[in-house]
């Protein structure tokens, strides 16, 4: 007969050796049961206030309280988002780093040779956290209500046509540059210091046409001043549910919007990646989110780490195209 006193040693031996064994045999399932363990940083790479900085700080806030430990979205700004770049790729792939990229991140590889990060190999890809439209928009002088009548226009009246962006290599020039292409026109480019500028000039007449930001759109159309033919995300946009998509408006196939979505320095645990796409999904899914983003002009756009690998390989390779056909080179 085993002593009283012998069996509960024995025992408590058993429970410790289960202890031990258990995160060994299921490391993975330990870790993301009970990660994060403290504070999470999120690096963006554009100034505060930006559509970028706006979804990140939607996103991030109710995960914060979702995992009751901080959040810290941290603005690295610089060189149109290389410098926040660089910095993320360097970072700590310990599950506690994470990086809000976007469209700019697909382009610069087109137009930069000496990048010192790659954005397919250094990062893997989390989620896509929203889009942001693109609206074509028209001064109102100019005679045209479609896309169908803005292109016949642009044929009819060669050179006669321009449109400005908020700057060259950015996503307003790049939607502006695939319409020309697939629309067969030839409307010049006139590149801004910012959308803000770039607006007011439409407004003024002196150019006759806009690849907008949505937040920079929607408060000139009620004015009067300004029209839109069209938006330039796959469905319509939910900022502008009664402006069709270019596609459905005269130019078939066309899709340009801006993005940004959730990545992790290389390394980072699979199993965290998994539980933090899990969270952003949830989040993101909200409708007091959703509504909030859409009013400050993001939509959210949740999906699986493997969907947004797969859409920037599309969107590096689309842009990539587009840069050498129509020889577009940063100043």
């Amino acid at each position: 007969m085993i002593d009283p006193q012998r069996r509960r040693v024995v025992a408590g031996l058993g429970a410790a050796c289960a202890a031990a064994i258990v995160p060994t045999l299921f490391p993975a399932t330990a870790r993301a049961a009970t990660w994060p363990g403290h504070a999470v940083t999120f690096i963006v790479p554009f100034p505060a206030g930006g559509p970028v900085d706006t979804t990140a700080r939607f996103t991030t806030q109710p995960l914060g309280q979702l995992w009751s430990v901080p959040t810290v979205v941290d603005n690295k700004s610089g060189a149109g988002g290389i410098v926040g770049a660089q910095f993320a790729a360097k970072a700590e792939p310990d599950g506690y780093n994470f990086f809000f990229a976007s469209i700019h991140h697909a382009v610069l590889p087109s137009l930069r040779d000496n990048l010192s990060y790659d954005i397919s190999r250094d990062f893997v890809p989390v989620g896509m956290a929203a889009v942001f439209p693109i609206v074509l928009v028209v001064n109102a002088s100019l005679p045209v209500n479609t896309v169908s009548e803005l292109i016949a226009y642009a044929k009819e009246n060669p050179g006669k046509l321009s449109f400005s962006s908020s700057g060259t290599g950015g996503g307003t020039h790049l939607a502006g540059e695939l319409f020309n292409a697939m629309a067969g026109v030839r409307i010049q480019h006139i590149p801004y210091r910012g959308s803000a500028p770039a607006m007011q000039d439409l407004l003024g007449g002196q150019v006759q046409v806009m690849f907008a930001d949505g937040p920079s759109a929607v408060p000139h159309l009620k004015g009067g001043k300004v029209r839109a033919l069209g938006v330039g995300n796959p469905t319509r946009s939910s900022m502008l549910p009664d402006v069709p998509t270019i596609a459905e408006s005269g130019l078939p196939g066309y899709e340009a919007y801006s993005w940004s979505g959730v990545m992790a320095p290389k390394g980072t645990p699979p199993d965290i990646v998994k539980r933090m796409n899990a969270d952003m999904v949830k989040v993101l899914s909200d409708p007091a989110t959703a509504k909030g983003m859409i009013a400050a002009g993001a939509e959210p756009k949740p999906g699986t780490p493997e969907q947004f690998g797969e859409f920037v390989r599309d969107e590096i390779v689309k842009w990539r195209d587009l840069i050498k056909t129509a020889n577009i080179k940063l100043e």
